[in-house]
């Protein structure tokens, strides 16, 4: 059972970051953040959505540094959660960052 917990994790952390990258693409965009600058070029609402998007891989990316090896045990998909993290770290790579590439409101 453990393993099939586990598996859910890498799309639970995806769903989180999701939430939260929308979260402060609806706050910024109602508190006027492409307006602030930040840092040169770079926007505090686009500097938000990068630093949720980053947040959100880096912790897909520390999932499966931190998932133990899987050994065998009878029967179960023990390669299962390493799929799981996977999946959940590409699907944060691939959905959330065209948010973050597009702060337009």
């Amino acid at each position: 059972m453990r393993w099939l917990a586990l598996s859910l994790v890498g799309p639970g952390i995806w769903a989180a970051g999701f939430v939260l990258v929308y979260a402060l693409h609806g706050v910024g965009c109602a508190r006027g953040w492409p307006a602030m600058g930040l840092a040169g070029a770079l926007d505090l609402h686009a500097g938000a959505l990068w630093a949720g998007w980053l947040v959100a891989l880096g912790a897909g990316a520390l999932l499966l540094l931190r998932l133990p090896r899987a050994k065998a045990e009878a029967g179960l998909p023990v390669w299962l959660p390493r799929v799981g993290a996977w999946i959940g770290l590409a699907a944060t790579a691939f959905t959330l960052l065209p948010v973050a590439l597009a702060t337009s409101c």
